[in-house]
């Protein structure tokens, strides 16, 4: 195994658990102490983890782009219920796009049966997931590989994504804030997901409970700019109150 892989693999860990003890991390992945020890001191410098006397402690950074190995499995169940219920929304025929996040992939899961889809995505890995499916038209946004992320950014993409016009745009963020907005942690994923939200009618942003009052490093849009918040669990009184007022439905 090569170290970034070991230490992707304890950082699932970590957002798994919330801890890992170094002599456990020694004895599963067949190395020294020593190394687990390096391990660990990189992800707290890269902000992912905090040392701690035999281990480690999870960090949440919300400016920070984490592997998609990690991001797949952290917060799987939260996810699964965001996915479950905004997939009552689609039926046969609607052109939906999506951006590479964990959530929208998930969403494909509950939509299966449906017919005649036409999907939109910069996702590497909702093209593998759907390579069988026959009766949908299914559409690559092109553009570069953005690494560790399995999704596909810049000029190129966005330019394919503007061409088209779609009935529901799906798109997750690491933050959302009344004041600041919609955010995420990298230029280009921004970038995507507002080419993204631009090409649908209507615009959905799939955020689990803990992004709420959370603010990442880009601007992605205004709160107000999408129709519908999906979220796990029921927000703030406050909240409510405010979407409500900006005529934002929320699905929880």
């Amino acid at each position: 195994m090569l170290a970034i892989e070991r230490r992707n693999a304890i950082l699932s860990k970590l957002y798994l658990d919330g801890k890992v003890i170094v002599s456990e991390l020694s004895a599963e992945f067949d190395v020294t102490e020593e190394t687990i020890r390096r391990d660990l001191e990189k992800l707290d410098k890269e902000g992912l983890a905090q040392k701690t006397y035999g281990g480690a402690v999870l960090v949440q950074n919300f400016n920070t782009d984490l592997p998609h190995s990690v991001r797949k499995r952290a917060n799987v169940e939260a996810k699964q219920k965001i996915a479950e219920k905004i997939s009552q929304l689609f039926k046969d025929g609607d052109c939906i796009m999506i951006d590479a996040s964990s959530t929208a992939l998930l969403v494909l899961n509950y939509i299966k049966n449906l017919k005649n889809i036409t999907l939109i995505t910069n996702s590497v890995e909702a093209l593998i997931e759907l390579s069988d499916k026959d009766d949908w038209n299914v559409f690559s946004t092109g553009g570069k590989l953005k690494r560790g992320s399995l999704s596909l950014v810049g000029p190129s993409a966005e330019k394919t994504i503007r061409a088209f016009h779609v009935d529901y745009a799906i798109c997750s963020s690491k933050g959302i804030d009344i004041s600041r907005g919609i955010t995420d942690s990298n230029e280009k994923d921004s970038e995507m997901k507002q080419a993204i939200f631009d090409s649908a009618e209507t615009k959905i942003l799939v955020v689990d409970s803990s992004k709420f009052d959370k603010i990442s490093l880009i601007k992605v849009s205004d709160v107000t700019d999408v129709d519908i918040i999906a979220t796990d669990a029921e927000p703030s009184a406050n909240w409510q109150e405010y979407l409500k007022s900006k005529n934002v439905d929320l699905i929880y």
